[in-house]
């Protein structure tokens, strides 16, 4: 989850597909699919790519009760889209009753690094009164793309969300991005 044009579904197509998205094209919602190996266990993974503007925010609310775990992402770039992190991690904690839920932090597009308006400092800041994992990651460049996807899983298993005592049998997991 994330605000307009901070690069959650580069992300994600970059992270399943291998691919960079160029052009900026507001989603509305997109499902993906992708199985994976993490610490062991064989894990189906479904991400689902969220809109970033607020007119779908009656559709969040079913995303977020459902979800076992997000990605809040922001653009290192847009002040904005920092400030706007707060009220989503409010809204996930209102929706599923709890204060406590796997959470990853991004600061996306640390390519434009010459144009950054949020330290990495601020992002670390916020991640620790979140209680969230923090990453820095660019989907143009690949940096930290996996690291972000797979440290959420990381964050799910730890917390107790999948019961992965079955080995022979694949696992979802499921992330809000």
């Amino acid at each position: 989850m994330g605000s307009g044009g901070v690069g959650k579904s580069a992300l994600t197509v970059q992270y399943v597909q291998q691919l960079f998205v160029e052009k900026y094209d507001p989603t509305i919602e997109d499902s993906y699919r992708k199985v994976i190996e993490i610490d062991g266990h064989q894990l189906m993974l479904e991400i689902l790519d969220t809109a970033g503007t607020q007119q779908f925010t009656a559709m969040r609310d079913l995303y977020m009760k459902n979800g076992q775990g997000f990605v809040l992402v922001y653009s290192i770039i847009a002040q904005s889209t920092f400030n706007d992190i707060i009220e989503m991690r409010d809204q996930i904690a209102r929706v599923k009753d709890t204060e406590n839920f796997p959470l990853v932090l991004v600061g996306n597009k640390c390519d434009l690094a010459d144009q950054r308006v949020i330290t990495t400092e601020q992002g670390e800041d916020l991640a620790k009164k979140m209680k969230a994992k923090f990453l820095e990651s660019s989907a143009k460049n690949r940096v930290n793309v996996d690291s972000v996807f797979e440290s959420l899983l990381r964050v799910i298993i730890s917390a107790g969300v999948l019961n992965l005592k079955d080995k022979k049998k694949t696992k979802k997991g499921k992330k809000e991005h």
